[in-house]
């Protein structure tokens, strides 16, 4: 998610169309214009994508996978990592987040002085690190910042809440904050009366578009090489360069989609497949941010993806707070963990397909 906007083949044109971070104003018009204060993204890179368990990742660890991208950040960046102010590294399963980030970024090449913190808001972490170095430039706490996202599910994986407090056993909403987010797949599914054709149809879009962007590079800047070994089970291993995902499924047909099982037959009539849910994944990515005025002050202006990036460009709020209607943006970008809330968010802002998700999703 963090390299959202890299991924989606922005050009300069959409640079501008883009959301504000400082919020000025209210008045659409400022978003189109530069100002010194914007927050600016001049470096979005991360992993292959792989899947977790047998994937090409499958034997690296979330630290490993940590270090190689902030080492990756240091280096294409060009600029002095002394000039890094913060770090943040959003994670959701590791066990000891905040220890293992510090010492990657050490062992990435940044000075001790720089600060880093670790942060968890389950399936948002990513963009939560980039919300929080977002909203440090804007209060103007510090001007230059990397956002980290990482994940080894394979290594990781979800682990099973358990709550002592009588006051919550006794509390069935509270109770519920343990169920899997297959499970409100289903639940929004059921409410909204979305049926699994037409997650099947969507899921089927965002595979062949994905399956397109990769087969005609569009993903190749944005993803770093990552050496890494493999292990056999025989027990060999090798050493290899993953630079790949390797979770799309080329061609796809919506026959295919059809025969895939139900990844909740506990549910009932469960609608959510391995087919039309994002897969369990191991990867990782970094964003650099600075203010513009400081961006230009270290010769980067040419470097500039996008003005801010925003946590959510499809939500309501956004768009009524900015005055902007949904036909002036150009490209949404929408969280597919399960195809139901993406037929959902797509149904109910009233969004033009063609501009959702243009090079698939998860």
């Amino acid at each position: 998610m963090l390299c959202t906007l890299s991924r989606t083949g922005i050009s300069s044109k959409h640079t501008y169309r883009s959301f504000s971070a400082t919020v000025r104003t209210l008045e659409p018009k400022s978003l189109f214009t530069k100002h010194p204060d914007d927050v600016v993204l001049t470096l979005a890179l991360r992993t292959p994508m792989c899947k977790a368990k047998k994937g090409g990742l499958k034997d690296t660890p979330s630290d490993v996978l940590l270090v190689g991208m902030l080492k990756a950040a240091r280096e294409r960046s060009g600029i002095d990592p002394a000039l890094v102010e913060d770090i943040v590294v959003g994670t959701c399963h590791a066990p000891s987040p905040a220890y293992e980030a510090r010492a990657s970024a050490i062992a990435a090449g940044f000075p001790k002085h720089v600060p880093v913190q670790a942060i968890n808001r389950l399936c948002s972490s990513g963009l939560m690190a980039l919300r929080s170095i977002s909203d440090s430039i804007t209060k103007g706490d510090i001007d230059v910042g990397l956002a980290v996202g990482v994940e080894s599910m394979t290594h990781n994986p979800r682990p099973t809440p358990k709550f002592n407090s009588e006051e919550i056993k006794a509390n069935q909403a509270a109770t519920d904050c343990a169920e899997p987010m297959g499970w409100t797949s289903e639940m929004v599914a059921a409410d909204f009366n979305i049926t699994r054709e037409k997650m099947d149809e969507l899921a089927l879009l965002s595979h062949n578009r994905a399956s397109e962007a990769q087969k005609s590079g569009r993903f190749d800047e944005e993803i770093v090489p990552f050496k890494t070994i493999l292990k056999g089970e025989d027990g060999s291993v090798k050493e290899v360069v993953i630079d790949k995902d390797d979770g799309i499924r080329h061609g796809s047909t919506i026959e295919g989609l059809a025969k895939a099982r139900s990844a909740f037959p506990d549910w009932g009539q469960a609608r959510s497949t391995g087919a039309n849910s994002s897969q369990v994944t191991d990867g990782a990515a970094v964003a650099l941010l600075m203010r513009r005025s400081t961006a230009e002050k270290l010769g980067l202006a040419d470097k500039i993806i996008a003005k801010h990036v925003a946590t959510s460009v499809v939500g309501r709020k956004v768009l009524e707070r900015t005055g902007l209607k949904t036909s002036d943006v150009d490209l949404f970008e929408i969280n597919e963990a399960f195809a139901s809330m993406y037929v959902y968010c797509v149904d109910k802002l009233g969004l033009d397909i063609e501009k959702v998700n243009v090079n698939g999703g998860a």
